[in-house]
């Protein structure tokens, strides 16, 4: 499924696999001047096709190699010959076919292996200038875009939320929180964040600030339950209660317990 908002100049794309009614997950890309951010996962590629048709389309850029960002990558470049771009260390996961967890290929499907190039510094439309900025913790591939006149940042999956209280099993909460400091050393007195998952915050550097704040909390009451020799899953279950019923769908990939421990630098 796939359905579509305007924001200005800019042309917000939200896909999803439908199954008995529901959107499983929702995976936002965006268009704006010829430019696409994403490309969504493989299980709605040619509802995109079909839906960009003759609408202006001069490129694409990744923000990262992970499958619900990629999916209609060669289904665009054949229909529209296109180059598309992502961080040098993307460039050989996107350009084969890598092993997916039961759940992600439920939800999202294989993407067919595409041909990446590996972006500049920048990237300019007729009247945009992008910087592409280098933003790990989600994935070591992971880039944002920020346009600085108008103040947009596509964040990618580096931001989703100001209370986000799960991690992947591969995630590195220091990167991202190193990644959002980062966009908060940038030349503008506010953001206006454009998430993965269709969430616009008009007051990014506010809402980082907020999130960065939580997750202090957050890490002082994890250090404190630690420091009583409590053991990740105990510290979880005084802090949240419980494990999330997605734990279990996905076999522990996406959890609290992830969160916790990387708070106590506990390795993977």
């Amino acid at each position: 499924m796939i359905k579509h908002d305007r924001y200005g100049e800019i042309v917000q794309l939200m896909m999803g696999r439908k199954m008995n009614g529901t959107v499983l997950y929702w995976t936002a890309a965006y268009l704006v001047e010829g430019l696409l951010i994403d490309t969504g996962c493989a299980h709605t590629a040619a509802e995109l096709c079909q839906f960009l048709g003759e609408k202006e389309l001069a490129l694409v850029v990744n923000t990262h190699h992970h499958e619900d960002h990629i999916g209609a990558n060669l289904a665009l470049q054949q229909q529209r010959g296109l180059q598309i771009y992502a961080h040098p260390l993307a460039v050989p996961l996107i350009n084969r076919r890598l092993p997916l967890r039961q759940y992600q290929e439920m939800v999202w499907g294989y993407p067919e292996p595409s041909q990446v190039l590996p972006v500049s510094d920048t990237i300019a439309t007729r009247s945009y200038s992008f910087q592409v900025l280098e933003t790990p913790g989600h994935a070591s591939d992971h880039i944002s875009l920020f346009e600085p006149e108008q103040g947009w940042c596509f964040s990618g999956d580096l931001f989703v939320s100001e209370n986000q209280k799960m991690l992947r099993s591969d995630e590195d909460i220091d990167g991202i929180i190193g990644s959002l400091e980062k966009l908060l050393l940038l030349p503008v007195k506010e953001l206006i964040l454009f998430t993965s998952i269709g969430r616009v915050f008009t007051d990014g550097k506010s809402s980082i600030r907020r999130y960065l704040g939580y997750l202090e909390s957050l890490r002082g009451q994890v250090d404190r339950l630690a420091g009583r020799s409590l053991d990740p899953s105990e510290i979880r279950d005084r802090i949240f209660g419980r494990e999330t019923r997605l734990a279990e769908l996905t076999g522990g990939h996406f959890s609290v317990l992830n969160l916790v421990e990387q708070l106590m630098g506990a390795q993977q």
